[in-house]
């Protein structure tokens, strides 16, 4: 039986990225695998056909310093318990991986920004530990989570052509379905999830369902994840009801959503995005989102699309049925699966 070692600073479902670690090796046994993980912490109770290896965290701070500690840890741990025939696949910053998967945004598009911004340690760091994580002489393939990320690493890197395997989108555990009768219901509710809600573009939300407002005063806005107190103030003088719940459990209350908005200024993939389509939830977002390509042309709209427009395809898409999207883990693992095979 052929082992995998899937290497990830945390391990748990504890984050996008990391839920896809997660359900990628509690659904690769049943494909014929075994599976070791090398992290940190495990932040959950994994299946025991999982071994786990902890490695404790890093005393190092700021981000990056951390970064290259786990780095140096994780390879001190695997030249002491090296074992022939095993595949090594990373979701993080080392540089004897087999199989790299790269689930966020490209560091190296800093090298657009002014000189001034692009000189310091922390930012030659990066730059370095995100090369070594594509181009090391161990890596026979990168996995991008989505079609934005590949075109991204294509520009960024175009040495890694050879190297680059088509995207393997993450899949949707089962998510309660919208009830189709909602849509007569009173007032519509819009929602917005996500924790970094800068860079989820909260704030452009707010503004939206603001405007929305002036046509559609039977709207209440929900938000998930961010801190109510930290984001308390951008409601400031809010003509309409909202709800800041914090971070509940967002599978929970997709089904109460007649539309999510997510006008993401930057997002790797977006699996709110996937959620809430599985649940049956109308979704209008950015063209800067990786799930995108899951969505169709009306539910897409450039970042700086003027206010007005986003405002119209709101309203024209408020409760309106969509199909929702189908993937399963399993058939993740199955595509994971087949390029292991391949690889060996």
């Amino acid at each position: 039986m052929m082992t995998i070692l899937q290497i990830v600073r945390d391990f748990g479902p504890v984050g996008g990225m990391e839920r896809y670690v997660w359900e990628l090796c509690h659904h690769l046994p049943e494909q014929g695998f075994r599976v070791d993980v090398l992290c940190e912490h495990c932040h959950a109770g994994p299946d025991k056909s999982l071994t786990i290896h902890e490695i404790g965290g890093s005393r190092f701070h700021p981000r990056w310093l951390s970064a290259l500690d786990f780095s140096h840890r994780a390879a001190r741990w695997h030249a002491r318990h090296a074992r022939p025939g095993v595949l090594i696949h990373s979701h993080d910053t080392t540089g004897f991986h087999h199989v790299a998967t790269f689930h966020g945004p490209p560091f190296a598009e800093i090298r657009s920004r002014p000189l001034w911004k692009r000189i310091s340690p922390r930012v030659a760091a990066n730059l370095w530990i995100e090369r070594r994580q594509l181009l090391a002489p161990s890596v026979r393939a990168i996995i991008p989570n989505s079609e934005m990320i590949a075109r991204k690493l294509l520009r960024l890197y175009p040495e890694i052509a050879p190297r680059l395997e088509a995207p393997i989108l993450p899949g949707v555990a089962s998510i309660p379905m919208r009830d189709p009768a909602q849509q007569r219901k009173r007032p519509h509710v819009i929602g917005f999830v996500g924790r970094e809600w800068k860079r989820k573009g909260l704030d452009i939300a707010v503004h939206i369902v603001r405007q929305m407002l002036k046509d559609e005063a039977d709207l209440e806005l929900v938000v998930i994840g961010p801190d109510p107190a930290e984001i308390r103030p951008l409601l400031g003088n809010y003509p309409g009801p909202y709800r800041l719940l914090g971070g509940v459990d967002a599978s929970e209350h997709y089904r109460h959503f007649d539309l999510l908005l997510h006008p993401a200024r930057m997002e790797p993939f977006g699996m709110v995005i996937a959620e809430a389509l599985s649940a049956g939830v109308p979704v209008l977002a950015s063209d800067q989102c990786g799930a995108a390509s899951i969505l169709d042309a009306n539910s897409i709209l450039p970042v700086n699309a003027p206010l007005e427009c986003w405002v119209q395809r709101g309203l024209e898409k408020l409760a309106r049925p969509v199909t929702p999207f189908r993937r399963s883990w399993d058939e993740v693992a199955a595509e994971h699966a087949e390029l292991y095979r391949r690889l060996v």
